[in-house]
């Protein structure tokens, strides 16, 4: 009995989201890449598995404080060097990490979430892509998505408005312009300002849909959904704690006011005696009239017109 010839075994190289070839090391000629990596915003168990291999392999870590962030470091065991940058030092430190960058590989971390997003990380960034570092930007932590999906609010588009104004005059000048934005608005305030922050939310706003969550991915994480004046009760019987991310729903323009009889009818003859069909004539109009389509198609229904195609 004949046997089967082998089937030619080949090398297979599988390309890994990482970047890297499964077998193969490292190119030598590897240019150095400033990578930003988010870190946990409350659970230490929040971090991806790439994330902490970039922290042990890079050569320096530029953390927003070196305190917080070696928790994490010994909780992982990462003996990576860290060095601080933040608003105070950053531009002092620019020249160490730049040094740095031309032998290895620096990540940047902020406290908490992502670097970059309402802190000096960005300005980090912009003299990296000057200078022509490489960039690497990691998925991971952050409070506002979760807040914002968890909120009940719309998803399909919203407003990342950062840390709000402090000075009451300038809170208020801040959400007068915001008060036409018909998307969800996503804020983070500190617990000793949300009471004076509803208020003037509630003057300037009126009538609206918001969420206050408080810590989230911590031990006492809390939603609070209702409208702003439900907050403001809430609030002022619990003096709130902790992280907050506030959400807004955005602005509803009033209807416009209906038709009289009418208008309607002279819109609609005058569609119909075009050669319009009543069925397309009555839908078009119905999105302007603030009639029902129904109603607009039986004025029509009573009229002599060309039957439809």
């Amino acid at each position: 009995m004949s046997r089967r010839p082998s089937p030619i075994c080949r090398r297979r190289v599988i390309r890994w989201s990482n970047g890297r070839r499964r077998g193969c090391a490292p190119k030598p000629d590897a240019v150095p890449t400033l990578y930003i990596v988010p870190t946990p915003i409350g659970n230490l168990e929040d971090i991806t598995l790439r994330a902490l291999r970039v922290l042990r392999e890079c050569a320096l870590i530029a953390a927003e404080d070196t305190r917080t962030t070696r928790v994490l470091l010994q909780h992982y065991q990462i003996s990576t060097p860290a060095t601080s940058y933040h608003e105070h030092n950053k531009l002092t430190k620019l020249d160490a990490i730049f040094a740095a960058l031309e032998s290895g590989d620096v990540a940047l971390v902020s406290d908490a979430g992502t670097p970059g997003i309402s802190d000096p990380g960005y300005e980090l960034i912009q003299e990296a892509i000057r200078r022509g570092v490489r960039i690497e930007a990691l998925p991971g932590a952050t409070a506002l998505i979760p807040a914002l999906v968890a909120s009940g609010l719309p998803t399909d588009s919203f407003v990342y408005a950062g840390f709000l104004p402090r000075k009451p005059r300038a809170l208020r000048d801040f959400l007068a312009a915001l008060a036409q934005e018909t998307r969800t608005i996503v804020c983070y305030e500190s617990p000793n300002r949300l009471l004076e922050t509803l208020e003037a939310l509630e003057a300037v706003f009126g009538a609206r849909p918001l969420c206050v969550a408080r810590e989230i991915s911590k031990l006492h994480e809390e939603f609070f959904r209702g409208d702003i004046s439900a907050a403001r009760a809430h609030y002022r019987a619990n003096p709130p704690r902790g992280e907050i991310v506030l959400l807004i729903g955005g602005y509803t323009p009033p209807p416009a006011a209906a038709w009289d009889e009418i208008a309607v009818r002279k819109a609609l003859y005058a569609r119909l005696d075009a050669g319009e069909p009543l069925s397309s004539a009555a839908k078009a109009l119905a999105q302007v009239c603030g009639w029902p389509r129904r109603a607009v198609y039986e004025l029509g229904a009573g009229r002599d017109h060309p039957p439809e195609k």
